[in-house]
């Protein structure tokens, strides 16, 4: 149940829900892309190509997403509760997911805050109080703005237009997914060598 502007209640169907959640999962990866990008142009000083596949976004925010959105979205009437369960939820998931691949991966890493301002407070370069701050605006960002625009396109618009907008969106980026690691399973060049052979910076994330 969200409310409207007018303060009344708006109840989703199954159909906007599930078309909701697939908005959220793209928007959140393109904009973890951006940000992403914005941040390797700002401490490098040129533009590298970010993520792990072809189009610009970036997977693990937007599972990260889908996962701060329902251990969020019911304390969406106290930002602060908001910032601070996302904070620890994004900083238990990077410090899980980075100890994981650095283990499996024999010392693979996808990202390492031992480094300038990331470095204060890092815990093996996995996690650190900047980054888990830095989660938890984007917390409230997808709590307070992507989700109520989200919420406006299902109801706002056509069941088939809404449905068609969400769902060809979500399968492009999966198809990007799935294309890409097929490739890298089968020994064939990636996203990756793609964009190394253009001559552009590549960094996994």
């Amino acid at each position: 149940m969200v409310k409207s502007k007018k303060s009344q209640k708006v109840k989703l169907q199954t159909y906007q829900k599930v078309g909701i959640l697939m908005l959220v999962f793209v928007i959140a990866g393109v904009v973890g892309w951006i940000y992403e990008f914005v941040v390797a142009w700002i401490e490098n000083g040129h533009i590298m190509a970010k993520g792990g596949n072809l189009l610009p976004w970036i997977n693990i925010y937007a599972f990260g997403a889908l996962l701060i959105l329902p251990t969020t979205y019911r304390f969406r009437k106290k930002p602060i509760v908001v910032f601070l369960v996302a904070a620890l939820v994004t900083g238990l998931l990077e410090l899980l997911g980075g100890w994981l691949v650095y283990t499996i991966g024999n010392g693979t890493r996808y990202w390492n805050y031992d480094d300038g301002l990331w470095a204060f407070g890092s815990i093996n370069g996995f996690v650190c109080p900047l980054s888990v701050t830095i989660f938890g605006i984007g917390a409230l960002i997808l709590v307070y703005f992507v989700m109520p625009f989200c919420i406006t396109l299902a109801t706002k618009m056509s069941k088939r237009a809404f449905l068609t907008l969400a769902i060809s969106l979500f399968v492009l980026i999966l198809a990007d997914e799935l294309t890409n690691l097929t490739l890298k399973n089968l020994g064939q060049p990636t996203a990756m060598d793609l964009y190394r052979s253009l001559g552009l910076e590549y960094e996994v994330h």
